[in-house]
This record gives structure tokens, C-alpha cells and sequence, in this order.
């Protein structure tokens, strides 16, 4: 999700204050913002490059062992094994995806929010419940069991796994690239008698080609660096991921772990370059002059898009609405009578502590977040570009290319090393919220970023005559302006730190366990209903919790804008 966000040049320079107290607060921000980012991001990135380059025995590091990994027949099999269920994935995703986002976008179908609503289900899940609900259906003892040629646990296993959790992402950036159209280019084509399909291939996909290049970026991206449901349905069919994490975890060789996770980064660093490099070369699709297209009814167009869009929720509600009704069967496949016996979490030590845990986890990272991209958003937008200010928008940048599982990596080998004097935040809650800040900043950044360019520089113009200080301006005026904004970052991040495994699965300790991470062990130990149980809580959590901060949102955005309505 966070690597396909349309990049914006900065705004020009507003102004730097010429009040001392003003200058200070700024230098002190500025510096505040690089200490965080250097040992939140540069220091785990530059200690798991220094581990994959060691050859400390025992450890699998190292030139030669990284010529040997390279060259070995098996790690041939775990790449051609990533790239083709990644490739068979994107290749399933992005038509669907496509076709749903241009029914939304495109085509005068009914109850709008409802249907994008559940297409984003997966977002508020764990990536493994996806695999848990498919082995209820498809599994040896699942309901649909006759429906599915072969053996789920494999190739075809995590291509519908990884389908169900890639196709949220593509289809927000699907939809932001279909959202706006030119009125007058389709005027013109339909006076110049040319037939829908026509205008599609002239108008529609040359302006959406690009965004459909960055779904597919993301979804492969996300693909090859997910290990929740190769875990759980893979079976045989071994991973780069899960390979790194069978490294670390299972035969405590961090070397090969790190050397696993650096050939993660090249392929997400080659998609992303790519993609970084096509938007650059993209023209503008809507000019100043352009005015807003919306669709006219077509019978037989809107019932062909009403039909997909009702097929992919019906799959995606059968899929999670499997998993919460496996998670209340006593005893699957044979006493299927509702209890609540699985979220009692009997063999899962400490119990509910795990939900707890990601409770405050996502509380906490949710809150300092939006601090921190605040102080950023407000300091890099408002004040006069500089060496500092171009570097800290560089590391800020940085994150949208680093997947998860390497980022967290980096923290194993920085946070855990004996000499380190911050050695004892490892295992602890505060460090994980630091890891899931700076392994989703870059879209929270750009969320806050875009609220505060809208500000109208005689805000700041008004603050300067009265001789207002630049904190006070900015706790009065500026983020009350920009506080539905804040509320959906506060939203974004709550629910990544409840669903986020990749980043934090190194980093846990007994009495730190998480929710996420308690899924999959649960599913590990062949407890798959407490697995399901524990699955289906989070995503309660997520969707009740999004629903309360988007109306919250809203209710901001009457509040602080109504200032605009009163014009009128």
C-alpha cells in the first residue's frame, strides 16, 4: 500500500522565523527528527549490512557463504519458488482489482461505501487468516473441500492466500487512479463517434496504465516478502521469506538471515525504482481546465460491474466469515456446535496478555506516529529548504522500499548486540512501536504532509504580523485544520500495529507476545481454531476501531471547516 503512493515535489519555502525562540524550536525539531530516524532506520539498516557481510562462524555469513547461497540449487529453488506464485498472484489480482475499483469509479453502481468497505476487509487482518479461513474451506476436513483439484498446502494454497491479502492494496491505488477523469476528453470522443471501448483504449487506460504498473509493483513486492501465509499454507513449497525466517528463529543463523533478507530488499528496491521512474515520466492526466467526468447510467455496463463487485465480496465474506465461524465450532469438523472455548486462548501463555499487548502496542504507536509525523510534516513544509531538511525527506522516504521482515531484521542485529547500551528495549513493547512507526512512516508522512501544504500561507502571514509565536500557531491554527488528517493516520497506524507481523516477528518476548504474532503460533502448535479466534478478534478490533476514528474524522472535518461553509 505505502510504496504506491503518488509522490508530490515539496512545497517551496515558506518562510524561516526571525524570532530566536522560533529558530531554536526549529533547530531543535530538525535534529530531534534526524536522531529518531538514524536510530530507527539507518542504524538496523546498516547493522544487518554489516552481519550479512560478517563470516562469523556458525552464523552463515559473509562473502563466501553469500557466493555459496547464491550458486546452491537452493536457493534457485526458493527464488524461482517466490517469483512464480508472486507473478501467478499479481497477474490474478490485478484484473480483478481493476475491474472492481473501475465499477466503483466508472460505473453508476448502487451502495457505493458498502462494497469498497468489504473489499478492504484483508487490510484489518493478519496476513495469515486469509490461509487459516482457506484451510477450513479447502483444506483435507474443509466445507468445499471437492472444489479444489489437488493439494491446497502448496503453490495454489498461497497464490489464493496471498490473492485475498495483496487485493486491498491494489485496489486503492486502482481507485485513485481511476477517481478523476476529463469530461471533455469523453465529450469529444463521443462527438467524434468513437464506441466505448474506443474511449477506453484512447482516454481511460493510457491516463491509468501507470497506477495499474504500481498496483502490480506493490502486489509482487508484497507478495515475495510475505511469509505469514506461505507459513500456514505452503507446506513443501519453501520461500526467500520463509526462508529468513527459518534462519533466524529456527536455526539461529543470522547471517543467513540477513543475507536472505538483503536479496528481500533487491526486488522491492527494483520495483519501486522502476515505478519512481515511471512517475516521473507521467504526464498529468487532469489539467487546471478540466472538468469532472461522472458516469451515465448503462444498464448492461453497470449490471456486468455489479456482478464482479458482488462475486469478490462474496468471496472475501465467505473467506473471513469462515474463519469467525471456525473460531466458534467446538470440535472442527465433528461437533460443530458454537462455543466460545477457542477464545478462552487455554494454550497460549498469558492468555489474552497477547491481545493486550497489541492493544497497547497499537495505541502506542498510533500516538506517537502522529507526533512524530507532525513535528516533520509542519518543519519540512514550513521552513526554508536546506541540506538537513532534503536529507531528512530522503530517510523519510526510505521506508516505502524497505519490507518489513528486512527492517525488522536490522533491529535483531542492532538493538540485540551486547554492547549496545539500548540493549534492554529489546523484547520490550516501546521498541516494537519504533519498528512499526518507521516500517509504516512514509505514508503516514505523506498523509500529514498533504494536509498541511493546503494550509494558505496568509495563516502564517496573519501569525507573523501579530507576532504570534510559531508553537502557539501552530497548536491554535494549524493543527486544528489539520486534525481529520491526523485522525486518519492515527486510524492507518492503530491498524497496522494490530495486524503487522513481518516487522515485529524477531523482536517479541514471552511477556511482549502480540495478538499477530500469537495467530501464527497458535496455527504452528495445530491450534487453527484459537489461531482463527485470535484472527477474527484483531479484525473486530480493526473495523470497530476504524469505524469510531472515521467518524470521528468526519466530525472533524465539519468542525474545522466550517469556517468555509459560513461564506456561502
Amino acid at each position: 500500500m505505502d510504496r504506491a503512493i503518488v509522490l508530490q515535489e515539496p512545497a517551496p519555502a515558506r518562510r524561516l522565523p526571525a524570532d530566536l525562540g522560533d529558530r531554536l524550536l526549529i533547530g531543535a525539531g530538525l535534529a530531534t527528527l534526524l536522531g529518531w530516524l538514524t536510530l530507527a532506520l539507518v542504524c538496523p539498516l546498516l547493522a544487518m549490512l554489516w552481519r550479512a557481510l560478517s563470516d562469523t562462524p556458525g552464523q552463515g555469513g559473509g562473502l563466501n557463504a553469500a557466493t555459496a547461497m547464491l550458486t546452491s540449487e537452493h536457493f534457485h529453488w526458493l527464488l524461482t519458488n517466490s517469483l512464480s506464485s508472486a507473478l501467478a498472484v499479481t497477474c490474478l489480482v490485478l484484473p480483478l482489482a481493476y475491474g472492481f475499483a473501475y465499477g466503483l469509479q466508472r460505473a453508476c453502481v448502487p451502495a457505493r461505501p458498502l462494497w469498497r468497505g468489504v473489499a478492504l476487509l484483508p487490510l484489518l487482518a493478519p496476513s495469515m487468516l486469509p490461509g487459516i479461513a482457506l484451510i477450513y474451506l479447502f483444506g483435507n476436513q474443509g466445507v468445499l473441500r471437492e472444489w479444489l483439484q489437488g493439494n491446497l498446502y502448496g503453490f495454489w494454497g498461497i497464490v489464493l492466500g496471498q490473492a485475498i491479502y495483496c487485493f486491498p492494496h491494489a485496489l486503492m491505488v486502482l481507485m485513485s487512479t481511476l477517481a478523476l477523469a476529463d469530461r471533455r476528453l469523453f465529450d469529444a470522443a463521443a462527438s467524434m463517434g468513437a464506441s466505448p471501448w474506443r474511449a477506453f483504449r484512447t482516454i481511460t487506460w493510457p491516463s491509468s496504465r501507470q497506477g495499474v504498473f504500481a498496483s502490480g509493483c506493490l502486489v509482487f513486492t508484497l507478495c515475495v516478502t510475505d511469509f505469514g501465509v506461505p507459513v500456514v499454507v505452503g507446506g513443501d513449497y519453501q520461500t526467500l521469506a520463509l526462508e529468513a525466517y527459518k534462519a533466524v528463529v529456527g536455526q539461529q543463523q543470522f547471517g543467513r538471515g540477513a543475507l536472505v533478507g538483503l536479496m528481500l530488499l533487491v526486488p522491492a528496491l527494483l520495483s519501486f525504482g522502476v515505478d519512481l521512474w515511471l512517475r516521473r515520466r507521467q504526464r498529468d492526466a487532469m489539467s487546471g481546465r478540466a472538468q469532472a467526468w461522472h458516469p451515465q447510467p448503462s444498464p448492461g455496463r453497470d449490471r456486468a460491474y455489479l456482478l464482479l463487485i458482488l462475486l469478490v465480496c462474496a468471496a472475501l465474506i465467505g473467506v473471513f466469515g469462515m474463519a469467525m465461524y471456525a473460531s466458534l465450532a467446538r470440535f472442527w469438523p465433528y461437533d460443530l456446535s458454537l462455543s466460545l472455548q477457542h477464545y478462552a486462548f487455554s494454550d497460549l501463555p498469558g492468555g489474552w496478555q497477547a491481545y493486550r499487548n497489541s492493544l497497547v502496542l497499537g495505541l502506542g504507536t498510533a500516538t506517537g506516529g502522529v507526533a512524530l509525523v507532525f513535528l516533520a510534516a509542519c518543519l519540512l513544509e514550513k521552513t526554508r529548504a536546506t541540506a538537513l531538511t532534503r536529507t531528512l525527506r530522503l530517510l523519510l522516504f526510505i521506508p516505502m522500499a524497505v519490507p518489513g521482515l528486512v527492517l525488522g531484521l536490522g533491529y535483531v542485529f542492532f538493538f540485540n548486540l551486547p554492547d549496545n547500551p539500548l540493549n534492554l528495549l529489546y523484547g520490550s513493547l516501546p521498541l516494537m512501536a519504533m519498528c512499526t512507526i518507521a516500517h509504516f512512516l512514509t505514508t503516514a508522512h505523506f498523509t500529514a504532509s498533504a494536509a498541511v501544504r493546503q494550509l494558505d500561507t496568509e495563516f502564517e502571514a496573519a501569525a507573523l504580523s501579530l507576532k504570534v509565536p510559531l508553537l502557539r500557531h501552530f497548536l491554535r491554527v494549524t493543527l486544528p485544520l489539520c486534525l481529520p488528517a491526523l485522525l486518519d493516520v492515527f486510524r492507518y497506524l492503530f491498524v497496522s500495529a494490530m495486524t503487522t507481523v513481518s516487522a515485529v516477528i524477531f523482536l517479541y518476548s514471552p511477556d511482549s507476545m502480540l495478538a499477530a504474532i500469537a495467530v501464527l503460533n497458535l496455527d504452528d502448535a495445530g491450534n487453527t481454531g484459537g489461531a482463527a479466534a485470535m484472527g477474527s478478534l484483531i479484525l473486530l478490533t480493526s473495523a470497530l476501531a476504524s469505524l469510531v476514528l472515521a467518524a470521528l474524522s468526519r466530525r472533524a472535518v465539519r468542525r474545522s471547516q466550517a469556517w468555509r461553509a459560513a461564506t456561502h
